[in-house]
């Protein structure tokens, strides 16, 4: 085994690879960015190495500056984790060049399943079911238009070098073709610096089952049983579970057999995912599951899989990497109870999911629970990295005892000024057709107006800020401390007052406030948490004097620091409520910024490539009835 490694990566992914390798007396190195000096996995690394400013283009996606890193730390392996430059071949080239270990597949292997027209191929040969598509190198709008239409509506369009959700349009008719052409091709060339697609059948109803895979340089090949990752936003996973519901023996049989044929066909050597989409309109038949990629790497829900088999995959990947066989023998390898896994990330549900950032004052994590957490209370979370904060995995003998646990810890969630969505995953997890198993690839889209608002705080709640309020406002503000931890209200004065929450006012019943509440100054505010939601409460009602421009005067500004890549107005444009009119790239992820009425855009101060700041005003809005 090897003495040291260097992970190439950051957030929660470094901080799990290294509890491994502290297990297993590794050393352990960090590499940071400038936007990452102090952050959770160097505090936790044994030695770190700065690598480039805060833009992974500078640091984080940066070959020769990831490859002197681990020169100059003198580690002797590199781990890629996942996402950044996890699936590079190059990177692998760079590495084994160097006289270092690489901990993942070989070149070959990542080439070969990194661009998918070229893997469909191979799996085809293979035996291997793929969806129906199209892929070849005449990628004209008028030959892809052609073949999405002799395919049949709806069609996907996706990134041939893609992967992560990342570069992928469903479109529903010819009309709409173009524009999501040449915004698949946008973002796969920003992401993977390439601009070339395929298309895919889009099947309805769609299921997403992927299978772990693993293989050793002896010609061991095993895998760890399948894990459901259906429940998606916008393409990116959401909550994932291991095993996958409604799946059966003959299903997992031939679903299993399937990703050990693709990873034989290439040789296939350390952690590995097959993805397949089934339509699972009549439940996971074997006849209608397709192969769609192979991630060349861990994947973020590899907790999942963990769970219900016992194995620590980071450590088979160093076993492996080191060339030792693989642990276990396929039939040594058992499925356990349920496991399901959600992802907390910095975000604001009802304002679209855009990302929020700043400095995370407060974070308290639920206990009872596996938590894989990339940043701790008074870090930053700041918008040139995904806004992951941490990974919740469950575990019980039943589904119904994993996903109610992990409902639990979700709605146990307190963070702040950050806002996050807990509350909106535990309405997930709560969900009565995700319980029964009734999902698809559809399931958040079709119920996002319920799931994504908070609902407003209970009357409990509202009494119990209330009555804090009113007895500290008989204290002495100036007093040196104000620890609201597991404050007791002391028999609170009776009555009915008038508090603000968040601004908006709320009537509050004192007689019914509890005799306890865990609150969190704010200074100037009580904070109180609930369904994994926060609530700041005050006693007066804010002031509005200098505040923003009143809603409705049709500016349109930068809900977070970020690049803009289109801007499809022209000044003077006539627009409609709801017309994209810039698109800002932050936090790995697209937002498009929409006209809120009918009317003519007017003051466009932003262009292509421009960095624009949180607030930032960027166009205007005239309504012709003005």
């Amino acid at each position: 085994m090897f003495r040291s490694v260097l992970v190439a990566n950051r957030g929660e992914i470094a901080r799990r690879i290294f509890r491994t390798a502290r297990r297993l007396g590794i050393e352990t190195v960090a590499v940071a960015s400038d936007a990452d000096l102090e952050a959770a996995h160097v505090r936790d690394a044994d030695r770190a190495v700065r690598i480039g400013p805060a833009p992974a283009a500078e640091s984080y996606l940066s070959i020769p500056d990831l490859v002197a890193a681990a020169l100059e730390s003198g580690a002797e392996a590199v781990h890629p984790g996942y996402g950044f430059l996890s699936e590079t071949a190059a990177f692998a080239e760079a590495v084994q060049a160097a006289g270092l270990i690489w901990i993942g597949p070989s070149p070959a292997a990542i080439r070969a399943m990194g661009l998918k027209d070229s893997a469909r191929e191979r799996m085809i040969a293979a035996g291997v079911p793929v969806t129906p598509g199209w892929q070849g190198d005449d990628g004209s709008e008028a030959t892809l238009l052609t073949a999405a239409r002799d395919l049949g509506w709806p069609v996907l369009i996706k990134a041939a070098a893609g992967g992560g959700g990342r570069g992928i349009r469903r479109v529903d008719n010819g009309a709409d073709f173009p524009a999501a052409l040449a915004a698949c091709r946008r973002e796969a060339q920003a992401a993977f610096g390439d601009d070339r697609v395929l298309l895919e059948r889009c099947i309805e109803a769609p299921r997403h089952i992927e299978v772990q895979v693993f293989g050793d340089a002896h010609g061991g090949l095993v895998h760890l049983f399948e894990r459901d990752c259906t429940l998606q936003r916008r393409r990116q996973k959401v909550i994932e579970e291991a095993p996958a519901p409604g799946m059966t023996a003959e299903v997992r049989e031939a679903v299993c057999a399937a990703a050990l044929a693709a990873a034989r066909a290439v040789d296939y050597v350390g952690a590995g995912t097959v993805e397949f989409i089934a339509d699972a309109r009549d439940g996971l038949r074997s006849d209608r599951i397709w192969f769609m990629e192979m991630n060349t790497r861990l994947q973020v829900e590899h907790p999942v899989t963990e769970a219900v088999t016992g194995v620590d995959l980071v450590e088979w990947q160093f076993r492996v990497a080191a060339g030792e066989p693989l642990p276990l023998s396929q039939d040594r390898i058992a499925l356990n109870g349920w496991a399901v896994e959600a992802r907390l990330c910095a975000e604001i549900p009802e304002r679209g999911f855009i990302p929020s950032t700043g400095r995370l004052e407060h974070l308290a994590l639920p206990e009872g629970v596996r938590i894989d957490s990339g940043v701790e209370a008074g870090d930053e979370v700041g918008p040139h990295y995904d806004s992951l904060i941490a990974k919740l995995i469950a575990w019980a003998p039943t589904r119904e005892g994993a996903t109610e646990s992990l409902a639990e810890a979700c709605a146990g969630v307190e963070t702040w000024p950050l806002k996050t969505n807990a509350g909106f995953l535990a309405r997930c997890l709560d969900d009565s057709d995700f319980l029964a198993g009734r999902i698809d690839t559809g399931f958040i889209e079709a119920r996002l107006a319920q799931l994504a608002t908070a609902p407003a705080p209970s009357q409990a709640l509202v009494s119990a800020a209330a009555a804090a309020l009113a007895a500290l406002s008989a204290e002495d503000a100036s007093a040196p401390s104000r620890d609201l931890a597991g404050f007791r209200l002391n028999a609170p004065p009776r009555g009915r007052v008038r508090v603000w929450c968040d601004g908006e006012p709320l009537w509050a019943d004192l007689d019914s406030a509890p005799d306890e509440a865990d609150l969190l100054d704010a200074g100037g505010s009580l904070v109180l948490f609930e369904g994994g939601s926060a609530f700041a409460f005050a006693a007066s009602p804010p002031d509005r004097e200098g505040g923003a421009a009143a809603a409705g005067d049709g500016s349109v500004s930068a809900p977070l620091p970020g690049k803009v890549v289109a801007v499809p107005v022209a000044e003077g444009a006539r627009v409609a409520r709801g017309d994209v009119l810039v698109v800002i790239e932050a936090m790995k992820m697209e937002h498009g910024l929409i006209a809120p009425f009918d009317g003519v855009v007017e003051g466009l101060s932003t262009a292509v490539g421009d960095q624009v700041r949180e607030g930032e005003a960027l166009v205007r809005v005239r309504s012709e009835t003005q």
